[in-house]
């Protein structure tokens, strides 16, 4: 009976996170379900013991990483108290490689658990991550929309003010994290309204196109030809005037052959070249 109660209270509560007066017998009792044999369980979680690292498998806790969405996925999110502690644990590992596994999954994580465990559980992980390492930030931008489309709308605001950190990396060679932006900003068109794209996304975009690298030039042009369709399917028509009459003076009269070709590139799709000749008459 006293370990229903102690199940009852762990399903219902909502913020369990803030809880921090578990007597050791409570704490053990809060990782029991009824889904997997609880030994097999017990096992999984005791992989993130520093001296199991030290003495068994050096790699061992990156492998708990690993498989902690699959865990999750068995489990349930009905059952996600049981894996809390130690997802927080490996978020925090020492070892980039174990963060930057993690990385990759959670917006997988995130579709398991549910928009409210995300927000309470993940969202502050994902913080972390976005500041951390690039091996371990490319995890989280190769997913960004993905995870981001799952938040609130106003949660997935506030993450505008921190898209242009990704333009700088540690090291400045790594064009490959500025051709994934851009990628990714192609998709999270679809998530934003057209001031949001005009004030935050298109000053990112001009930065892109003017790129030492080719590769991350090629895909922004299909960015801005993108955002360019946005805008000019949006209710308000100001966004996309101000918006070509910018293209217009940066590229199109710019004084190098280059910035002129970069205009001639964004305009190669056929219904952006209509939209300009329709905004610009």
């Amino acid at each position: 009976q006293s370990m229903d109660s102690t199940l009852h209270y762990i399903h219902n509560d909502s913020d369990l996170s803030t809880n921090s007066s578990f007597s050791p017998e409570e704490e053990r009792k809060s990782k029991v379900q009824d889904v997997v044999p609880q030994d097999l369980l017990d096992q999984y979680l005791s992989m993130t013991d520093p001296s199991r690292a030290q003495t068994v498998d050096t790699e061992i806790a990156k492998h708990c990483a690993y498989s902690l969405p699959g865990v999750a996925l068995t489990l349930g999110r009905q059952n996600w108290h049981c894996l809390k502690d130690t997802y927080e644990t490996l978020a925090s590992d020492m070892q980039w490689k174990v963060r930057r596994t993690l990385a990759f999954s959670i917006h997988e994580l995130a579709v398991i658990l549910g928009d409210q465990l995300t927000a309470g559980d993940l969202v502050p992980v994902f913080n972390g991550f976005l500041k951390d390492l690039d091996e371990v930030r490319i995890g989280v931008l190769k997913h960004l929309h993905d995870f981001l489309k799952l938040l609130h709308v106003d949660k997935r605001r506030e993450y505008l003010y921190q898209l242009q950190e990704f333009l700088v990396t540690d090291n400045s060679r790594n064009w490959r994290f500025r051709a994934e932006l851009a990628e990714q900003l192609i998709l999270l068109l679809d998530l934003y309204s057209a001031r949001d794209i005009y004030d935050y996304l298109r000053p990112i975009a001009f930065s892109l196109c003017a790129d030492k690298v080719s590769s991350v030039r090629w895909i922004s042009y299909k960015l801005v030809s993108e955002m360019v369709k946005k805008l000019y399917m949006a209710s308000t028509p100001t966004f996309v005037i101000d918006l070509m009459n910018e293209l217009v003076a940066k590229f199109c009269r710019c004084h190098k052959w280059s910035g002129r070709q970069t205009f001639v590139f964004i305009c190669q799709v056929k219904c952006l070249f209509i939209c300009i000749l329709g905004v610009l008459g």
